[in-house]
């Protein structure tokens, strides 16, 4: 199995920006922490970050032939980029959404996910560990 890790804004500035949100890890241990959790389950991870919408679109729609599941954090795009929703519902493959943080514990703008929607779920506020589920959850539903 092959699971594309896709990421969006700011998450290349783990360990940087808001250390009280989002904890000391770089994003660099982030996708070790992935790899490894990964091959425990025996599935192949592609991780892809991008701060550019359009390049996050092309992930997307590269695995549609390449991969047989997503695990996408879009960051902020999550709450207003009906384009990455468009995207994720056209391949049409297993997509779990994941936030770091819990994002109903934040400011308003960020309790509404428009890419959940087209996902068949959405885990948040477990650091990392929310990564380690969504690779354990889509080891189970593919």
């Amino acid at each position: 199995m092959r699971v594309y890790v896709i990421n969006g804004p700011n998450l290349n500035f783990l360990g940087i920006r808001e250390k009280d949100v989002y904890g000391e890890n770089s994003y660099e241990a982030l996708c070790n922490y992935i790899e490894k959790e990964a091959k425990k389950l025996n599935i192949e991870v592609e991780c892809f970050q991008s701060n550019i919408e359009g390049e996050i679109i092309n992930c997307v729609q590269d695995a549609y032939q390449n991969a047989d599941a997503i695990i996408i954090n879009p960051g902020a795009y999550t709450h207003y980029s009906y384009a990455i929703m468009d995207a994720i519902k056209s391949v049409n493959l297993k997509t779990i959404e994941v936030h770091l943080s819990n994002i109903y514990k934040r400011e308003e703008f960020r309790h509404k996910s428009v890419t959940a929607t087209v996902c068949v779920g959405q885990i948040s506020g477990f650091g990392f560990l929310g990564y380690k589920l969504a690779l354990e959850a889509v080891a189970m539903i593919n």
